[in-house]
Order: structure tokens, then C-alpha cells, then sequence
């Protein structure tokens, strides 16, 4: 895997010659009446682009001043604190914690621990700086100690978020996250305000970024449309880490995770980071490496390989993140982002396969890991990133301008995959082995103009988005693979797999809220979206199959075509907060997802052998691009939340409720899909809780409840558990005592029951609960002259169980009727133990 060539582009070049520069805050124009300090303090949060975190129960009661003229954050901040009795002290890069001047130090609450008892500072919901307390929605924030304290101890992001985000499921081991919803819904992945998302449901998202290069994941929980579609559950914003006055200017990380149980049993992983600036300029990079070998069970048997949607066994990753932060003076500020990020298999152990009667490959006699795996085409994500944001306050009618512009591409290849065609001649069925390559290359802006006044608030903008999406069938030489036990491929001819598209998205919205009195604030938005989409001409993918197996010499092709559609959605919400440290709210939002283009275009047609052999496939029927519509499948989304946020308590629950009156179906037969008129719903109770006991203890946890149901015949009925998401629960309690730190936290996904089968007609499904138990731990070292390092331990899985993970049984509904089940029957790893060392210097 080509991995250091990127260190030679002339964008890590230009970044590392800024690390020996020192850091620098931007200068803002401000020009506001005295105020709340409240008000004040969230007003400068939006206006510069940074966090302000602040008790609620400090703020109250306290006037700012006027704030004219042109300042730093750490200087604005000084201006309206002057004379309070509280001071504002750097956290971080743009984070700022007001405490009591007195004190000289932040209190405990600042910890990393309870810093959502402050008013933290969120852009996931609104696209722009705001206080959560003024927000009716449910928000979380990952912080990146809670990230550290998790990702050093070897727990994986996945696991991670469904660790810490209530309303998502718990993680899988795989390279997909395809089911792991939030709230029972897919949700929209982006690093920075970029989705990861697409037209082709990929579910690759998570395999994007390593935790080194995290600076924190904020998560709005319910449908949405604040940044586009495919956020019917809500969005999961990944916010990169970048220089940091509070941080030494080079860190170097190195650690080792394995189950201590035979043969290549051992992930390891090595980071290094460079960050500095001047008062114009600075930025960070930063290198991850990491490496990942064999995975056993509990029994200590190997886990079999995915060859469904590929495997993080034996795969190598690299993340390559720059940043630069430019102050331009009155022209404004502006930030760049550039990120090369390759992650793929290492040579090792693959899945051997014994075939069956007849060289039947889908019904092998015998499954095992074995070594000598070869592939003309292996397993790999290879995306880049490339982002400019863009600020400029003082706009005409005292506005700022935010301008995002952003250019992603990347390449999906999956591992060897067997099948078999319907031989058009008669008698037995037409083998193949192959895989494919899906890539997508996106570009596009996002322009927002934000104005405030002192109760009242408005953003208003454009989105632009293009995406291009082309996908090929490698086939490989059947004998060769069929004598190897499906180790070793040869590459023999390259097809179209799905058609290729283009879309091209246009959206206008606004948004805009009202504090008419201290306690109440109300919101409501629209947004318009339309897309134009292009498909090209495409021969389907069963034809060309068969012309490349000897059947036929072409086939016709389907023609593209071009169609489009448009959606508008609404939202609506109010905020009550009836005593200091309280908030109430309401929210109505509408979100909305679209058919993969890919898979309900290029399939359905019906095609006739002409001139057997020798002949061509006649193109019969098919599904016409121009006139079958679209159409975006609506979710609409309610909810009733209340957060509290007080000394050594905090608290956030919503109850919600989702309904879509259509649905996407699956056909497994050709993993192909429909749209369906089945009415579709998820409610429950999305709830966490944090207390600080004292003397260094803290205790929590969340909680899902939800179900998930369809209509059926005028009845709802609970869902399969392909589709529909189980109730979970976690709880930890942890102490920090001097340099000491240790956590233990469970993880518990409740027994999940169908009234009907996922696919077809049937009896109902069932998805057993699970129970895992992780302990982690740390000690800080001072090595003098600036170098503190970190010493992380963790265990997984305690106790060492077996089970089988959720993909498998999702992969067993889909795939019953590709390939025998006992290939699918992916298990869950075993206890593992980890350290990671962290140094900073």
C-alpha cells in the first residue's frame, strides 16, 4: 500500500513548514450593545467561530457591556468579563471556560469528565456557533479526552460511539457500520461539515479517520435537513483536531492491542503529530499508522473473514490530516483542511473455502482460516479531502459570511465474492468469482450568511453538491480460484457493475430563532433541495457476466436518461429553560433519504439469448431513467427532551417519535431494491445521565428504548431485525486520583424480536441480547522541561464471551440466498488487552 509518498505532496511540505511557528488567535470586528452575560458570551461564541463554556448558574444575573472595536477572542472575552468577578481561560484550540476569576484555576466542573455541564458551543445543528441550551434538539459532544480515554485503551470509533452516543447502536467489528442507526435510522457522516455519505448507500463512513486526528464528534440525534438528505436519523459530525496553544508542539504515540491467543494475534499502531504557528499563521500534522493482525472468539477459535463487505482483519490503515488556520485581518480568517486516508488489507490469513458436490463454492463442505491469499484486485478504502472554510464578519447589514468549499474522492474495493447465473442454454448454473470498485468523486460549497441581534437570530444560504459515481466488476479466473479454496484470484475481465450517474444539488434554506423573554426561545426553518440526476447507458450486470463467460457476444444496453426531483422540509422547536441550569424543548424536523440510484436503475431488466452462443441478448423491458420518478422519502420527526446541568449532575432525555410513509426494500435475491408503500415508524426514550460523586468519582450512564414498526395491512407490526435497531444500555463509573485514572463501563444490546420476517412472508426473527464489560486505566508521567506522557491500558470483553456479532445476523437475512450461512457466521472478538504510550514534548 503506497503510504509514504504522501509526505512528498507539496501541501504536507508547505504544513510542516509552519511548525516552527508559534500560535495566534484571529481579531474580529465587534460592535454590540450591552447585554445578558449570557447572550454576550454566546453572541461572541458565534461571531468569532469558537467554544465558550460557562455554569449556567455563574452567567446568571450578570449584565456584559457594550463590546466595541476590534479584538482577539481572549481579549473580547476579557472586555465582557471585566468587573464580573470572572475570568476566561484557554482550553484548547478556540475553546474558552469562564470560571470564577478568584479561583486562579478552572474549577472541577471543567474537567473532561462533566464539561457538559457548561454551555458548550455546538455547530452540528445549525450550521453555525450556538449555545446547546439554545438548541430544541438533542445534542451530544464526544470531547477528546473522552475520545483518548477510549481509543488509546484499543476500543475501535465504532465501539467508541456506541459506548458514548445514547442513541446509537453498538458498534461492530467489520468494515461496514451498515446498521448502526441512530435512533433506528441511517445517519449522515462528515469530518468537519463534509459528508461521507452519498447517492450509493455505502457503509463505510466510519472507516475514515483515526481517533489521533479527532478533536471531538458532536452528534444531533432525530431526522434532519440542516445539511441535506440521508440524515433520517440524525448526524454524526467528526471535528478534526488542529493546533493547540495548550498542546506541545509534537506528540508521538505508539501502542499494541491483541488477545494474547496464537498466531498473528497482535493490532499495533504508531502516530506522530507537528503543530505551530505565527500571529498570521499556523497548523497541525499529523501521521497515523496502524497495523491489524488475526482476531478469535471467546472459544479461541479465528474469526472468520468478512467476504461480504470486507474485513479489518489483517489490513493495514494510514491517515495523513493537515490543517492551516490563517488570520487575514480585516479580509477575515480562513482554514484548510487536507486529508489522504488509505486503509486495506495486509498480506495474511483469508477465508479458505472446500467446495462442495460438483465444485459447488456457495455450498462449501468446510470453512478455515488459512494463509496464501492472493487477489489482482484486494480489499481497500482509499479516500482524499480537501476543504477551505471561509469567515468574514461585517458583511452589509452586520453580518458574517461563511463560505465552505470542499473536493472528496474515493475508491471502494471489496473482496472476492462467489455466485452463479442461470445458464440461458439450460442444465446447471454458470459459476463466477468476483468483486468490485465503486468511486465517487464530489465537490461542491456551501454559502451561509448569519445574523444576530440581541433576542433574536438569523442564517440563510445556498448548497451546491456534485457527485459522479462509477463502479466495475473484476472477474477472476474461476479454475485458478476454485483449486486454491478461493485464496488466490486472477483478474480475467473488467465489467460495469452498477450504471454510472451524476448528480448535481441545489438547496436554499433559512433558519431563524427568537428569545422574546430569557426563558423562551423559538426556532423554525425550511429548506428546498433539488437534484438533477444523469445515468448512463448501462447493460446488465447478469448479461455481461454471461458475454464474458462465452454466452453471447453482447448485450444491449438500457438507455440512461436523466430525471430529477425536488423536496422541501420544515422544522420548527421552542426552548424553554423555567429554572437556572434547566432547558425544555420541543422539535418538529423532516429529513429525508433517496433510493440508491445505482441499484434501482441498473437492475429489473429482462433480456432474451438471441443466436445462443454466437447470438446477443435482446433488451426486453427495463426500468426508463426519464420516466420513473424518484421521489425523496420523507421522515418526519417529533420530539419532547429536557436537559439539566447543575454542580455535579448532568442530564439529557427526549422522547421521540419518526415515521416515513414509504420504505426502502431489499430483493436478496439480487441485492437489488424497491420502493415500498409500507408506512415506517421508530419511537422510544434517548436518555443519558453523568454524577460526580466527590473525591474523584464519577458514575453514568445511557439509555435506548426504541421499536421499530411497519404497517402491514393496516396494523403496525414490529419490523425485522434487518432493518430495525435494538434497545440498549450502558453504565460506567470511573475515578481520577492524582495521575490515576480507571474506568469500567458496560455495554448491554437488549434481546431484539420481529412480528415478521425481514424478507418475504414467515414467522418473526429474533437478535439475542448481549452483555460486554470493558475496564480501562491511565497514569500520567512528568518527564520535566514540558514532556508529559501517558500511560493507557484497557481490556475488552472481559470476560471473555462468545457470541455472534449483529452484521452476522443481518448478513444471514441477505445473503441466505446468495451463499450457505456458514460462511456468514461472523463471531464477536474475544477479551483483548491493550497499552498505548503517549508522549508530548
Amino acid at each position: 500500500m503506497p503510504c509514504l509518498p504522501y509526505l512528498r505532496t507539496p501541501l504536507a511540505a508547505a504544513l510542516l513548514a509552519l511548525s516552527a511557528l508559534a500560535h495566534a488567535q484571529a481579531v474580529h470586528d465587534y460592535d454590540r450593545p450591552a447585554a445578558p452575560l449570557a447572550s454576550a458570551l454566546n453572541a461572541l461564541a458565534r461571531d468569532a467561530g469558537v467554544q465558550v463554556l460557562y455554569a449556567s448558574e455563574i452567567a446568571a444575573e450578570r449584565t456584559a457591556p457594550p463590546l466595541r472595536g476590534r479584538y482577539t477572542p481572549q481579549a473580547a472575552l476579557d472586555a465582557l468579563l471585566e468587573g464580573s468577578g470572572l475570568a476566561a481561560r484557554a482550553e484548547g484550540p478556540g475553546r474558552y471556560v469562564v470560571v470564577p476569576a478568584a479561583e486562579g484555576q478552572p474549577s472541577a466542573a471543567t474537567g473532561p469528565d462533566n464539561v457538559a455541564t457548561l454551555q458548550a458551543i455546538s455547530v452540528v445543528a445549525s450550521r453555525t456557533p450556538r449555545a446547546i441550551d439554545e438548541l430544541p434538539n438533542t445534542v451530544w459532544i464526544i470531547e477528546r479526552e473522552q475520545i483518548e480515554e477510549q481509543a488509546r485503551a484499543g476500543v475501535p470509533l465504532k465501539e467508541l460511539l456506541g459506548q458514548l452516543v445514547p442513541g446509537l447502536d453498538l458498534g461492530g467489528q467489520m468494515r461496514t457500520n451498515f446498521g448502526q442507526n441512530l435512533r433506528g435510522r441511517a445517519a449522515q457522516v462528515m469530518i468537519d461539515g463534509i459528508s461521507l455519505n452519498g447517492s450509493r448507500t455505502l457503509s463505510r463512513q466510519f472507516d475514515s479517520i483515526s481517533p489521533f486526528n479527532i478533536e471531538r464528534i458532536e452528534v444531533l440525534s432525530g431526522a434532519t435537513a440542516v445539511y441535506g438528505g440521508n440524515a433520517t436519523g440524525g448526524i454524526i459530525n467528526i471535528v478534526t483536531r488542529r493546533s493547540d496553544p495548550a498542546d506541545s508542539p509534537f506528540t508521538s504515540e505508539a501502542g499494541l492491542r491483541s488477545g494474547l491467543r496464537g498466531s498473528g494475534d497482535l493490532d499495533w499502531h504508531v502516530a506522530q503529530s507537528v503543530q505551530g504557528g505565527n500571529e498570521r499563521l499556523h497548523g497541525r500534522l499529523a501521521v497515523s499508522y496502524e497495523r491489524n493482525g488475526a482476531a478469535y472468539d471467546g472459544s479461541g477459535a479465528r474469526v472468520l473473514p468478512d467476504i461480504t463487505q470486507t474485513d479489518l482483519q489483517n489490513n493495514q490503515a494510514v491517515d495523513v490530516l493537515g490543517t492551516a488556520d490563517a488570520d487575514l485581518g480585516r479580509a477575515g480568517s480562513l482554514k484548510l483542511l487536507a486529508q489522504l486516508y488509505d486503509s486495506g488489507y495486509h498480506p495474511g490469513d483469508a477465508l479458505w473455502l472446500q467446495p462442495g458436490p460438483g465444485d459447488d463454492v456457495l455450498n462449501p463442505s468446510r470453512v478455515e482460516v488459512r494463509g496464501g491469499f492472493f487477489s489482482d484486485v484486494e480489499p481497500r478504502t482509499k479516500r482524499h479531502l480537501l476543504a477551505g472554510d471561509y469567515s468574514l464578519p461585517g458583511v452589509p447589514g452586520g453580518q458574517t459570511l461563511y463560505l465552505k468549499t470542499y473536493h472528496r474522492k474515493e475508491s471502494l474495493q471489496f473482496y472476492p465474492f462467489p455466485g452463479a447465473d442461470a445458464n440461458p442454454l439450460g442444465g446447471g448454473r454458470v459459476p463466477y468469482w468476483s468483486t468490485s470498485t465503486q468511486e465517487t468523486t464530489t465537490y461542491g460549497f456551501k454559502a451561509l450568511l448569519d445574523k444576530s441581534w440581541d433576542r433574536a437570530h438569523l442564517s440563510y444560504g445556498v448548497d451546491y453538491d456534485h457527485e459522479r459515481f462509477t463502479a466495475r466488476q473484476s472477474m477472476f479466473d474461476m479454475p485458478t480460484a476454485l483449486q486454491s479454496g478461493g485464496l488466490n484470484f486472477a483478474k480475467t475481465d473488467e465489467l460495469g457493475r452498477y450504471p454510472s450517474f451524476s448528480t448535481n444539488i441545489w438547496a436554499g434554506y433559512v433558519q431563524g430563532d427568537w428569545t422574546p423573554v430569557d426563558t423562551f426561545t423559538l426556532s423554525a426553518g425550511v429548506r428546498h433541495q433539488r437534484v438533477d440526476i444523469a445515468v448512463d447507458d448501462f447493460a446488465q450486470v447478469a448479461q455481461q457476466r454471461l458475454v464474458s463467460a462465452g454466452y453471447g457476444r453482447y448485450a444491449e444496453a438500457i438507455p440512461g436518461g436523466k430525471n430529477d426531483y425536488a423536496v422541501t422540509l420544515y422544522n420548527a422547536g421552542v426552548v424553554y429553560r423555567p429554572w437556572t441550569g434547566h432547558q425544555l424543548w420541543a422539535n418538529y424536523a423532516e429529513g429525508f433519504e433517496l433510493a440508491d440510484p445505482a441499484k434501482y436503475y441498473g437492475t429489473g431488466a429482462s433480456y432474451s439469448l438471441i443466436g445462443e452462443r454466437d447470438g446477443y441478448w435482446r433488451l426486453n423491458r427495463y426500468l426508463s431513467v426519464g420516466d420513473t420518478n424518484m421521489a425523496a422519502i420523507k421522515t418526519r420527526s417529533t420530539e419532547l427532551g429536557w436537559r439539566y446541568a447543575g454542580g455535579p449532575l448532568q442530564l439529557q432525555a427526549a422522547l421521540f417519535h419518526l415515521q416515513s410513509d414509504d420504505a426502502i426494500a431489499v430483493d436478496r435475491s439480487t441485492l437489488t431494491i424497491a420502493l415500498s408503500d409500507n408506512k415506517v415508524r421508530n419511537y422510544g426514550l434517548e436518555a443519558q445521565l453523568n454524577y460526580r460523586v466527590g473525591d474523584g468519582w464519577a458514575l453514568g450512564g445511557n439509555l435506548l428504548l426504541i421499536r421499530s414498526e411497519e404497517e402491514r395491512n393496516g396494523d403496525w407490526v414490529r419490523r425485522g431485525i434487518y432493518y430495525a435497531s435494538p434497545s440498549k444500555a450502558t453504565v460506567y463509573v470511573g475515578r481520577q486520583w492524582g495521575r490515576w485514572s480507571a474506568r469500567a463501563q458496560l455495554a448491554h444490546s437488549f434481546r431484539l424480536k420481529s412480528d415478521v420476517p425481514s424478507f418475504g412472508t414467515g414467522d418473526g426473527e429474533t437478535l439475542p441480547s448481549l452483555t460486554l464489560v470493558d475496564v480501562l486505566g491511565s497514569y500520567t508521567f512528568d518527564h520535566g522541561r514540558g514532556r508529559k506522557g501517558t500511560l493507557t491500558a484497557g481490556i475488552q470483553n472481559l470476560f471473555d464471551k462468545t457470541y455472534t456479532t449483529r452484521w452476522a445476523e443481518q448478513a444471514s437475512l441477505a445473503y441466505a440466498g446468495s451463499i450457505d450461512p456458514s460462511v456468514l457466521d461472523f463471531k464477536g472478538r474475544g477479551r483483548t488487552v491493550a497499552l498505548t504510550y503517549t508522549l508530548a514534548y
